[in-house]
């Protein structure tokens, strides 16, 4: 098993100690791909839509798009993405 560091942003004097959650054998389901209107983050989500269709051949992708990356996504958008999803990244790029 190979050792991984997770680095922590908070300013905690004394750092919790945390384990990644095991990853299911086999992954199904629908993944929404996030674009929050920053640019270059369409560039971002194409290149991770390609990379989980030939990885998870089983899951179904669906990209959404905020209107603006300065307030968040919109209810309805949000409602969305949460009806028709099971797993959603959110793209930041600049």
């Amino acid at each position: 098993m190979t050792m991984l560091s997770i680095l922590d942003p908070t300013d905690e004097m004394e750092p919790v100690s945390r384990q990644i959650t095991p990853r299911p054998k086999h992954i199904v389901g629908n993944v929404a791909l996030l674009d929050i209107s920053k640019p270059r983050g369409n560039v971002l989500l194409d290149r991770l839509e390609q990379t989980l269709s030939e990885r998870l051949p089983d899951v179904n992708i669906t990209r959404y798009s905020k209107p603006t990356f300065s307030k968040p996504a919109p209810e309805a958008l949000r409602q969305k993405i949460q009806a028709n999803s099971d797993f959603v990244i959110e793209a930041l790029a600049d």
